[in-house]
């Protein structure tokens, strides 16, 4: 019997160690920062990053020769799912969003002299990157409709196009830019190259931090004017830009479900808390049948939550692939993380909707998830898809639910 979902000795005291370092280090520096003083901010994140670095918890997604933890993609989701019930706890480990998934995607396709420079700055935590792919005038879904054009010109490609909620733009020392470069591929998903855009530089113009239903937070739209690059800053292969940026997107997507779980448990501990000490017609909420249903929903929802992205990541690990159960993995944990922060509102009643509580910006943070990195439409489909598919190969749809033993 292989199947295993208990922790050795050594990773279980690695989750606790984790545990420890936000009790007692993120959260209450978080409650010292202000941030709308940059310099408390700094201050405040260099004090958490010293000390994940002097308690060797840093860089948990990144091999050891990089300074990183070395841990698979299994071990890393309990890492991800202790971290993120903190706001700035991956920060605090720098293995937040998008820097983790463009450390990855350096590490597999970058040259020895791209690594140096771009890998070895995020690894260190001295800069930022950001990922530019999505589009206003296109559906960010379809990476094959993207309008930004390079053209050669000598050893030098320029550039123009139009970037938008590219996150983290507004800080960032380079972008990881998508564009189209070739006009008639023999496939569509051949027609983007990918290439490394030090910031600032000249035609590269933000125009303006989006405002979302959460405020600013450096969602930015790019405007991008007869921008240069050298050739020597191509990622990957020519033509390979949309491949570099599914390659991407899997474990990035993935890495993201293992934080949602975290504030998903967290909504669901804040319910369950209120629930045994609000007092309301003759009985705790606790006691009432219509709570109990809303406690046991989210109850269920967070187990599968959580075996589905233990299953996706033991796939990656295992290199097969993971494509299928990644995306409904997404697809179900983005949506279960609005329902039971939706639900613990509920119990709260004015309180959850009020800035007294955490959940009213968890929330707002949430409904971001069933768009990002594919929108619940797209995964939707491409799992019908692999499914019908699955049935006209096999006869049966079980190679569609994960390909799992039962």
């Amino acid at each position: 019997m292989t199947i295993d979902f208990s922790l050795s000795p050594e990773l279980e005291a690695i989750r606790l160690r984790v545990r420890e370092f936000i009790d007692e280090i993120v959260r209450p520096t978080e409650a010292e920062i202000d941030e709308e003083d940059r310099e408390s901010l700094v201050a405040g994140v260099i004090r958490m990053r010293a000390a994940a670095m002097e308690r060797g918890l840093w860089l948990p997604h990144m091999p050891e020769e990089w300074g990183g933890m070395g841990l698979s993609h299994v071990e890393l989701a309990m890492v991800q799912a202790e971290a993120a019930k903190s706001r700035f706890g991956p920060f605090a480990l720098n293995c937040q969003a998008p820097d983790e998934g463009n450390m990855h995607t350096l590490l597999h396709w970058g040259t020895e002299a791209q690594k140096e420079k771009y890998l070895k700055l995020l690894c260190s935590g001295r800069g930022r990157s950001c990922f530019a792919m999505t589009e206003p005038e296109v559906a960010g879904s379809d990476p094959t409709l993207i309008r930004t054009h390079a053209y050669q010109d000598g050893d030098e490609w320029v550039i123009n196009g139009h970037k938008w909620f590219i996150s983290g733009a507004n800080r960032a020392q380079f972008a990881i830019l998508i564009c189209r470069t070739e006009e008639h591929p023999d496939l569509p998903q051949a027609a983007n190259t990918a290439f490394i855009v030090d910031l600032p530089s000249d035609g590269w113009n933000e125009v303006r931090e989006i405002e979302t239903m959460h405020g600013g937070h450096g969602h930015s739209e790019i405007v991008i004017e007869d921008l240069r690059v050298h050739g020597d800053q191509m990622l990957g292969g020519r033509g390979q830009g949309h491949l570099l940026g599914q390659y991407r997107l899997g474990p990035a997507r993935l890495a993201h479900c293992m934080r949602w779980i975290a504030q998903a448990e967290t909504a669901l501990d804040l319910m369950v808390a209120r629930s045994l000490d609000r007092y309301s017609h003759g009985s705790l909420l606790a006691e009432k049948q219509g709570i109990q249903w809303m406690i046991a929903d989210s109850a269920i929802e967070l187990y599968q939550c959580k075996l589905m992205v233990l299953h996706a990541a033991y796939k990656i690990d295992r290199k097969e692939d993971f494509k299928s159960e990644v995306s409904m993995t997404k697809h179900f944990v983005a949506n279960s993380l609005c329902r039971i922060i939706d639900r613990a509102i509920q119990v709260h009643g004015a309180l959850g909707y009020s800035k007294d509580s955490p959940l009213a910006d968890m929330y707002m943070n949430a409904r971001w998830a069933r768009f990002a990195d594919g929108a619940d439409e797209i995964h939707m489909m491409r799992t019908a898809e692999r499914t019908i598919a699955a049935f006209r190969d096999h006869g049966t749809t079980q190679a569609a639910t994960g390909g799992l033993p039962i």
